[in-house]
């Protein structure tokens, strides 16, 4: 609700895949090896895109900074892309470059290409069908920049995972993995209804959920979230982190408005058994398009969320 994991894991994500899918703790993306039958494709590639394009401006900036310390890619792979809506701000970021949009989903990559299709980059632009780490192997040819929001941490060993990126990058090619941040903030800490503090309670739920999300994945290592001290340790080099923030003040634009309704809603179908019964009511309440101290209609709700990028060079 707060925190959005990309990928997508049986959680909701991402904000994500997106890059993001469903919750992107600290969006987004990904996906590890997870059961992909009971999805409904479309609902979610409609969450993932619209979180995207919310998010665009900071993944802009993002992309800009990551620039500085590649300027003229041959190849970008944008790992767990998602329906490639950055995938594509890095084509246009990175203009000499051909970008491969590498995810686990058929679905998904499909409108990744029409995207690129629609926005001219097609003859620049592929992608590649595979689940991480292992399909990182398919890629005929090293990346000179490797870009990884929010896909590691739905992968069992993240150490493992990071040294199989780093080993598909060219020669003084750089990673750029988007893990970590700050948790999003829609409303203020008191809202009129319910107890105070709410959304520090959700943050609270989301963390026992990741924590739990993290615990059942397949080959699951537990890991000390040092980003910078990880691609250090998988030989990486001149490992550094800058943070971006999206700030969207009140009032808000429709579009952020339904991307903090389907975050809550999202929350309220994961975090169920980690709230008590007082906060799940209220959380019903925000959701109630009737409700006049809605989500849907109050004039206090804003969108500021801080997603972190490490970068670091082979």
């Amino acid at each position: 609700m707060g925190q959005q994991h990309h990928g997508q894991c049986r959680h909701g994500q991402g904000g994500g895949h997106e890059h993001g899918h469903g919750h992107e703790r600290g969006h987004g993306h990904g996906h590890g090896r997870h059961d992909h039958s009971d999805l409904d494709w479309a609902e979610v590639a409609d969450y993932l895109e619209a979180q995207a394009e919310l998010f665009a401006p900071l993944n802009r900036r993002a992309a800009a900074w990551v620039a500085t310390w590649q300027p003229e890619p041959g190849l970008v792979v944008d790992v767990g892309s998602g329906p490639g809506i950055v995938s594509c701000q890095l084509a246009d970021t990175f203009p000499g470059a051909r970008v491969v949009a590498l995810d686990g989903s058929g679905p998904l990559l499909e409108r990744a290409r029409a995207r690129a299709e629609r926005q001219g980059l097609a003859d620049r632009f592929g992608t590649l069908e595979a689940e991480l780490p292992d399909g990182l192997g398919d890629l005929e040819y090293p990346a000179d920049l490797m870009w990884a929001s929010r896909s590691l941490h739905h992968l069992g060993d993240q150490r493992a995972a990071l040294a199989a990126f780093a080993e598909r990058l060219a020669p003084d090619g750089v990673l750029a993995l988007v893990e970590g941040g700050l948790p999003s903030r829609f409303l203020p800490r008191d809202i009129g209804i319910g107890r105070p503090g709410l959304q520090s309670r959700l943050d609270a739920a989301e963390d026992r959920w990741f924590s739990e999300m993290r615990a059942a994945q397949p080959g699951s290592v537990p890991e000390v979230e040092d980003w910078p001290g990880l691609l250090t340790a998988v030989g990486l080099r001149d490992a550094t982190s800058r943070t971006f923030l999206l700030d969207l003040p009140a009032p808000v634009p429709e579009a952020a408005r339904a991307y903090a309704v389907s975050q809550f809603q999202r929350g309220r179908g994961m975090l169920a058994d980690f709230l008590d019964a007082s906060d799940l009511a209220t959380v019903d309440r925000l959701l109630d398009p009737d409700d006049k101290a809605g989500l849907h209609h109050r004039t206090d709700l804003f969108v500021l969320a801080a997603h972190t990028v490490h970068v670091a060079r082979r």
